[in-house]
């Protein structure tokens, strides 16, 4: 893998994405939670995607979740990625509610859909990114 053009491609840390990045060096996966309702959403919001509430608080999900559907990519999109292809793209919905996309490492012969995955945590670079394997 390419580090350097992986880094590139990553969201840059922000102080609204903080937390997020924090629990991954942390080996969690940490999302935003409504103080008022209890919604769990991911990507990072100012406010609820449910009530709208601007009051919230990251905490870290359990790091399960089921495997909703997948990919193979084979093609080149992004250079940070030659030499790691085919590899697996997932979307993943997190035992809290919201729904993940991210990198499957087990072989696609072995996924199922509502297959239990859980969350695994890989450094690259200088960076803590969130990976998924089929659960134990």
């Amino acid at each position: 893998m390419d580090i350097d053009a992986f880094e590139r491609i990553l969201p840059a840390e922000t102080p609204a994405n903080r937390p997020y990045w924090e629990g991954l060096r942390a080996g969690e996966l940490r999302v935003q939670f409504c103080d008022d309702d209890g919604t769990a959403w991911f990507p990072e919001s100012p406010v609820c995607p449910h009530c709208l509430s601007p009051k919230f608080t990251w905490k870290a999900a359990s790091g399960r979740g089921t495997l909703w559907s997948w990919i193979r990519m084979h093609q080149n999109y992004f250079a940070a990625f030659e030499d790691e292809r085919p590899y697996v793209i997932a979307f993943i919905k997190l035992e809290e509610g919201p729904f993940f996309i991210g990198t499957i490492t087990d072989p696609i012969e072995r996924l199922t859909i509502d297959a239990d995955v859980e969350a695994d945590f890989d450094q690259v670079g200088s960076r803590t990114v969130a990976k998924f394997r089929l659960a134990k």
